[in-house]
Parts: C-alpha cells; structure tokens; sequence
C-alpha cells in the first residue's frame, strides 16, 4: 500500500484540497501499479520550510511503498508529483524534494 506525505509552506485554506488529493492518488496508483483503493495521500499546508535560503512556495514529500519501486518509477513519480503540486498548490517543481521508499527492497525472499 503506497503512502505519499506532503509537507509544504503554503497555506490550504481557500485551495480545492479535493482535486490534489484525486490527482495525487491517480498518480500514484498508476505509476506503482496499485489499485486506488490502496493509495494514502496525506497533506500538510503552513509548515514552516526555507529551501534555497527563501520562504517561497515550497515542499518535501515522502512515498513509501511495499514494492513496485524502481529506478525508472522512481523518475516519474518525481516528476508527476511534482507536476500535481505545481498544478493544485503552484509550487514550482524545483522547489519540491521527494523522498522515495520501498519497504521490500533489500529483504531476503521468505521461503514460507
């Protein structure tokens, strides 16, 4: 089950909240490969952030997954991600850092 959190210094109120929460979780799903049902969004505006020495728009997510996580899903999720907060919360994309994580990668397969 994929889980995106999003901490950004922008603040919510007034933002159709509903329309990044549906992009987000479109993204995320496709790009993993897991159903929507499975994808958790989570979303935090008025964090304080300072990134490259200003206070503009900005923010850091974190995608954990158990599986489907490589180099090239990776990629897009970076940049998708990025397009969505550009889009719903206009954070330029190279204001965004993106911590990406699956759970599974490095575990010995089980033999039960």
């Amino acid at each position: 089950m994929p889980c995106l959190d999003i901490s950004t210094n922008v603040n919510l109120e007034g933002i159709d909240i509903d329309s990044f929460f549906s992009e987000a979780t479109k993204v995320v799903a496709t790009i993993i490969g897991k159903p929507e049902t499975f994808v958790m969004v989570l979303l935090k505006g008025s964090v304080p952030i300072c990134f490259g020495g200003n206070k503009g728009p900005a923010a850091l997510g974190e995608i954990i997954s158990m599986g489907g996580i490589n180099r090239e899903v990776k990629r897009k999720l970076i940049a998708s991600i990025g397009t969505v907060l550009e889009n719903n919360l206009s954070i330029p994309r190279t204001r965004f850092v993106l911590k990406v994580y699956d759970t599974t990668m490095g575990r010995t397969q089980s033999k039960l």
